[in-house]
């Protein structure tokens, strides 16, 4: 089933970029039109991480999760790509939410760009970058379903 089929009714989407270290998260409106950075969680074991990830699915009624799936530059994918697959099997057994799995490549580098263009610190980007790679790949998609494309 097409992760837009299971959604007939829109509905808030959750947006993932998961690090080594973080895990940037953001959200959209129900309507799927805009996603808008959240906050960016620090990893831990699996259980502190689905109740930091069960916290947000609560609060913000999610009915579904993009997952950024990190493929190397020819489309291959490699260790990252695995762990991304393994966590959202962990996610549809903690959740049972429907999840896409997004071609994330680039996406970091765009945020970051778009946090220089704003001429934030250094600093501030570090704290920041993970989230807003999470809305740059939410975008991706929303912009997608939009489009009635998958």
């Amino acid at each position: 089933m097409a992760f837009a089929d299971a959604l007939p009714d829109g509905g808030v989407l959750l947006g993932l970029d998961l690090g080594t270290r973080t895990i940037g998260t953001a959200t959209c409106d129900a309507g799927w039109r805009f996603a808008t950075s959240g906050k960016t969680v620090k990893r831990a074991k699996w259980g502190r991480d689905r109740e930091a990830l069960r916290e947000i699915v609560k609060a913000r009624s999610i009915a579904g999760i993009v997952l950024g799936l990190p493929r190397n530059m020819d489309g291959s994918e490699g260790p990252r790509a695995q762990a991304s697959r393994a966590f959202a099997r962990n996610l549809d057994e903690a959740f049972a939410l429907p999840i896409l799995l997004w071609d994330e490549r680039w996406s970091t580098r765009s945020a970051e760009a778009g946090m220089i263009g704003q001429d934030l610190s250094r600093a501030k980007r570090a704290v920041a970058i993970d989230s807003h790679a999470a809305a740059i790949i939410l975008q991706g998609a929303i912009d997608r379903l939009a489009g009635g494309v998958i």
